[in-house]
């Protein structure tokens, strides 16, 4: 069945435009597949002016700053925003009730996905390692030594590929980012990529999904709707939560790609009847980026890329030209001999940690704090009362960081704790506590929202804010 067939004249209520792209592309597709698009939002025309412009030329029905239930009385399809709480929801709750059918921006595209799929998913490194997914598939395909045409990335990084769809081949790839609140929902379909890729496994999202074993059996679906005879597994073998994990739902890991670093070097070995069936080793890699943390994204990118086809073809040297995402450990300035480093996308304090020991064993002054999403700040705390030299803290989450510090440092003068009123506030302490041959690292540990519309504005906000600061000396 054609797009325009299977939604002409239907009646689609997308539920949350947002400003990460996901619901304007679902809106843009479904429009242009002839469905009757109608938008609703709780956000008002000032805060989506970006999305809304978004959605020209279309004809479709703006209802914001709310979510009215008379949308529901001849709604042929619900597409519900991965960032809704379905179960606290009284409009998806009532659309339930009436039995109106629902899906998701990610629902729809890889149900009409012509392409493979390989998705990666964790709680910290999944962007970084899609995005390294991504680079080696392109590269060994312009190189013409790989069995397919090209690769396309996308999820949870945000945009849509839906307005792709046509461009796309069976023979193609499409890495897509995976969250836990996008795989819950593609427990629908019931369907698992053809390569899953799990990076890391710890508690997040608690205020979502009520419970650490909830959030876990989330990401599971990422696994669960695999084909066991052909699809294929690559997981963290440094990380016993995801071998543990996946393990208990699999019953057993063989045939299954496990990563690793061995002295810097990234491996993987595929088992087979408790053996190893192969193993690779990737001694040429040369990564631009920082930290330990990102040889073992590396790792596993490799190794994802092999499970994909490429076998011989990948290359480590293909990632000396990988230069990162904005966000992630990104150098925006050096001020006065200060290097100023925005990883705004470290929204737990696992991925914080890892940003700190990215430097070592250069002294860090860390921006940390932001939406209370119901995290434990223990072990960051303690890291921090290791490593850091100062710990400036802000948002919701500024006050219980702040006092997990000062706990966990105890009668030592170091860390200096510090707060806040705002991110321009506290740039303006951390560069008040640098010296020379220091780092100040935004590494939040939190989520945005209570401050901001996204990680990508927090980080935008603080590149701003460094570059407009005096005295600076380089600045890319």
């Amino acid at each position: 069945m054609s797009r325009s067939s299977e939604f002409a004249d239907r009646r689609v209520v997308v539920m949350g435009l947002g400003r990460f792209g996901g619901g304007v592309g679902a809106a843009r597709w479904l429009a242009a597949g002839g469905a009757r698009v109608r938008v609703t939002d709780r956000a008002d025309a000032d805060s989506l002016g970006d999305s809304i412009r978004s959605l020209h030329p279309y004809d479709i029905e703006l209802h914001l700053g709310g979510h009215p239930a008379s949308l529901l009385d001849d709604c042929d399809l619900l597409v519900i925003s991965p960032a809704v709480d379905k179960a606290r929801s009284e409009f998806v709750q009532t659309a339930l009730a009436r039995g109106v059918p629902w899906s998701s921006e990610m629902n729809l595209f890889v149900q009409h996905c012509p392409a493979r799929l390989l998705g990666v998913t964790g709680s910290a490194g999944k962007s970084t390692t899609a995005a390294m997914i991504g680079h080696l598939l392109d590269r060994a395909a312009a190189r013409g030594d790989a069995p397919f045409r090209r690769a396309w990335l996308g999820g949870n990084l945000g945009g849509s590929l839906l307005e792709s769809l046509e461009a796309m081949r069976p023979e193609d790839w499409v890495v897509l980012e995976l969250s836990s609140f996008q795989l819950e929902d593609l427990a629908a379909l019931r369907r698992g990529p053809q390569v899953a890729v799990w990076t890391s496994l710890s508690p997040n999202h608690i205020d979502r999904h009520g419970r650490y074993a909830a959030y876990a059996d989330a990401k599971l679906n990422i696994v669960r709707f695999q084909d066991r005879r052909r699809d294929q597994v690559v997981l963290c073998g440094e990380d016993p939560e995801v071998v543990r994990v996946v393990s208990g739902e699999l019953g057993g890991l063989d045939g299954v790609w496990r990563y690793r670093l061995d002295d810097g070097t990234p491996v993987a070995c595929r088992a087979a009847d408790g053996g190893d069936d192969l193993a690779v080793r990737w001694d040429a890699l040369q990564l631009p980026l920082p930290g330990r943390h990102n040889r073992l994204n590396a790792a596993g990118a490799l190794a994802a890329a092999t499970a994909a086809g490429c076998g011989a073809t990948v290359q480590a040297g293909d990632l000396a030209h990988f230069r990162g995402l904005p966000h992630r450990l990104e150098l925006v300035a050096e001020i006065d001999g200060v290097r100023y480093v925005n990883d705004s996308k470290a929204t737990t304090p696992e991925a914080a940690l890892l940003a700190l020991a990215a430097f070592a064993p250069r002294r860090v002054v860390l921006i940390a704090g932001g939406y209370d999403k119901g995290t434990e700040f223990g072990r960051l705390a303690a890291g921090l009362a290791e490593r850091a030299k100062a710990v400036v803290c802000l948002g919701q989450t500024g006050g219980q960081i702040a006092g997990a510090v000062e706990t966990a440092r105890g009668r030592a003068d170091r860390p200096v704790v510090a707060r806040g009123a705002d991110l321009a506030a506290a740039v303006a302490r951390a560069a008040e506590l640098a010296d020379p041959g220091d780092v100040v690292l935004l590494s939040p540990a939190c989520a945005s929202w209570d401050m901001f519309d996204n990680y990508e504005q927090r980080g935008r906000q603080f590149v701003e804010i460094v570059r407009a600061s005096r005295g600076r000396s380089r600045v890319r």
